[in-house]
């Protein structure tokens, strides 16, 4: 997103750092994460080992845009702050800012545009890690107020890629969550061109819809009704999909995104030659480096042999999703929203089911009996002292204490 450089627009915080940092701390730091990192990922109490991933929680970009929100408090304290849905995809965190007095703003349907009808130009407005569409941002733009723009840099080199796509007219196939607030941003950047397309796949199996049709299986019909909120508008599977760049949401599974675009390739080469894929298709790895580190360090931990996961992050972070998904192959896994999830006089957890949308359950006696080792990791928007939190109630369960 190209923006202006003029005294309404920033994107580089205020040089307020050192200002706020000790307030960064007491929010979110915390001992016990401290503790883990300083004994080789690992606390032992009675017959419970806890062992924590080597990279998990707060990625650069996460820490960026709450440190910019909390800088952009601290330099506008007099004027009224507005925040264009979640910072990120964590419960404490917005409510952190929310009692800081940055009024967050929701719609109801995540595909509509935002109403920004309540901001006027005396307003300051921030926008998420993830970005916001083009048609947001020129919504805003228009109204003249202040824009602190948080967007993640792993983000913006997405956007530039399917930006390119367009500009050359390639439709852009994005690997994501059509309804995700990054995902849609990243869409929108290929309509800045007047023949600029998407097609957003969720998995594997969509992306073979996708091949059926590139190699003469299914009908431009049948893609069209699969994808119908899925494709940029004017979208003709027909037209649009003889010229495939692919891209992908920086949160999803890494893995999946690389093979999607070897799988597209490979079908384009069997339907229209060797020489198409040459010319008519592009792939970049596009994939978040903090993503691919966290669940590179959850394989390392699952190898290394653990009884059970609890993955910590809010139930709409894709990120922690992909993390609970890839530990669900392997062990019984909890993906906790925080660590009140854990109840310990009960003996219950509270979780969202691994790969399925919008279903939670509680388990009794999820613990189980005897010597445990139980891995622990968090998603890019989850604090560290929510981590430790959780490590208190798992070890409360067994009625032992955090001795650090």
């Amino acid at each position: 997103m190209t923006s202006p450089a003029d005294s309404t627009y920033f994107r580089k915080g205020f040089g307020l750092k050192s200002a706020v940092e000790d307030e960064l701390a007491a929010d979110y730091d915390g001992r016990i994460v401290d503790h883990l990192r300083s004994h080789d990922f690992t606390l032992k109490a009675g017959d419970v080992t806890v062992r924590l991933a080597r990279e998990f929680g707060f990625c650069y970009g996460v820490e960026r845009a709450v440190e910019y929100a909390y800088q952009t408090r601290r330099k506008f304290p007099d004027k009224r702050i507005f925040l264009v849905g979640e910072i990120i995809h964590n419960p404490h965190v917005n409510d952190r800012l929310r009692e800081m007095g940055i009024d967050i703003l929701t719609h109801p349907d995540p595909m509509s545009a935002f109403d920004f009808s309540a901001v006027s130009p005396g307003d300051v407005v921030i926008m998420p890690a993830f970005g916001v569409t083009i048609e947001d941002f020129a919504a805003l733009r228009a109204i003249g107020c202040i824009l602190v723009d948080t967007t993640c840099g792993s983000v913006l080199n997405v956007w530039k890629r399917v930006e390119s796509y367009a500009r050359d007219g390639f439709t852009a196939l994005i690997h994501g969550k059509y309804y995700h607030e990054e995902t849609r941003a990243t869409a929108s950047q290929a309509q800045k061109y007047p023949d600029g397309h998407y097609l957003v796949v969720r998995n594997m199996a969509e992306a073979q819809l996708v091949c059926d049709f590139i190699e003469g299986r299914t009908t431009a019909d049948a893609v069209m009704s699969a994808f119908s909120k899925a494709v940029s508008p004017g979208f003709d599977a027909s037209k649009h999909l003889q010229k495939i760049g692919v891209a992908n949401q920086t949160t999803m599974l890494a893995r999946e995104s690389l093979e999607i675009a070897e799988v597209v390739g490979a079908s384009i080469a069997r339907g229209r030659g060797e020489e198409a894929r040459a010319t008519s298709f592009r792939s970049f790895d596009t994939i978040c480096s903090a993503t691919q580190e966290r669940q590179d360090a959850v394989r390392e931990l699952l190898n290394e042999g653990v009884d059970v996961m609890v993955v910590i992050g809010g139930f709409n972070s894709s990120n922690t999703i992909s993390l609970a998904q890839l530990c669900a192959e392997r062990v019984p896994t909890y993906h906790v929203e925080s660590s009140a999830a854990i109840d310990p006089e009960m003996k219950t957890i509270h979780f969202r089911l691994p790969g399925i949308k919008h279903n939670e359950a509680d388990a009794a006696g999820w613990l189980p009996r005897g010597p445990v080792r139980v891995g622990i990791t968090a998603g890019a928007s989850t604090p560290n002292n929510k981590i430790g939190d959780a490590v208190v109630r798992i070890l409360a369960t067994r009625g032992e204490k955090a001795e650090i």
